[in-house]
């Protein structure tokens, strides 16, 4: 297990209980690539999968995951390139659903898992949903903007942002200080905010650097918002859209992915949350993923028509 990192002294009793919860961290060869899961809960439950977006790792979701570990064999995967997963020279989105899979299997889920994504993590589950439903019970996705894309204006952000060379930080405070989520946003949560800064760091020559990957945005820069499109419009299995209501999935992109997947899947907004709403608005988060939970347990789906 890897060592505790320290609790921001403003953390409240739900946020401590949550990251109080015992986990374990896997680790899968997938293709030549070790990929790190973190696990909660017994094996042999059914599976609950969390899925994180571009730059970021499993951790982002511990204070989320781990309050379903009572009802869930709950998984959080570290794609490769992020977290503490391998690099790869290069990457592709069919791919990473191939981890999601294996990491699933390997954590030892009874049965099909239902999937929720964030960001660039909801593109790779819609893609897992679409190329593999009879491995996928459900996908809820959190604010991923799957459309078609503004090169220039992603290219631009993503150069500015993730592509240019990295240096070190001279200790893990400086960084943690410095953190920031890309888009940003107005309001982070402080004791979230310096619990997922502190899980994204790695010791380097000279300091600490974040763990992952610049080379992915080099390869997607301009493409992240519609690489999903076409596998949005084959999907068959449950899907749920979160919005946040400051976030990246405007009303009108909303309406098309609501258009796109045959106008049987709810889309919801998430009151006062900006594109990363487990950094700002976790509760809300998790209501939203209880009450979409109770309510596949006890309904029949609606089918796509034709």
């Amino acid at each position: 297990m890897v060592e505790p990192v320290p609790i921001h002294p403003n953390a409240p009793a739900w946020f401590r209980r949550a990251l109080a919860v015992p986990f374990d961290d896997g680790f899968v060869d997938v293709e030549g690539a070790s990929i790190h899961y973190v696990a909660w809960g017994e094996r042999g439950r059914r599976g609950l999968v969390f899925v994180h977006g571009g730059g970021a790792h499993g951790h982002w979701w511990t204070h989320v995951a781990a309050s379903f570990a009572a009802e869930f064999r709950v998984i959080a995967v570290d794609l490769s390139g992020h977290g503490d997963s391998g690099h790869r020279d290069h990457y592709d989105l069919e791919q990473w659903t191939r981890e999601v899979l294996a990491a699933s299997d390997d954590a030892g889920i009874d049965g099909m898992p239902v999937i929720v994504g964030h960001s660039m993590g909801g593109m790779v589950t819609i893609t897992t949903a679409s190329l593999h439903p009879a491995r996928v019970a459900g996908i809820i996705v959190c604010d991923s903007p799957v459309t078609e894309p503004d090169p220039e204006v992603e290219s631009s952000r993503l150069k500015a942002e993730f592509v240019k060379p990295p240096r070190p930080w001279v200790s893990i405070d400086a960084a943690v200080e410095k953190f920031r989520t890309v888009p940003a946003q107005e309001r982070y949560l402080d004791y979230v905010r310096d619990h997922v800064a502190r899980r994204s760091l790695k010791p380097v020559e000279g300091g600490y650097q974040w763990k992952f990957d610049r080379g992915v945005f080099a390869q997607f820069q301009g493409q992240l918002r519609g690489v999903a499109l076409p596998y949005l419009k084959s999907l068959v299995c449950r899907f749920a859209l979160l919005r946040s209501e400051f976030g990246l999935v405007t009303d009108d992109i909303g309406a098309s992915m609501f258009e796109a997947t045959g106008r049987v899947a709810p889309v919801f907004v998430l009151p006062e949350a900006g594109h990363h709403p487990m950094l700002d608005q976790p509760l809300i988060l998790l209501t939203a993923l209880r009450a979409l939970l109770a309510d596949w347990d006890h309904s029949e789906p609606h089918r796509r028509r034709g």
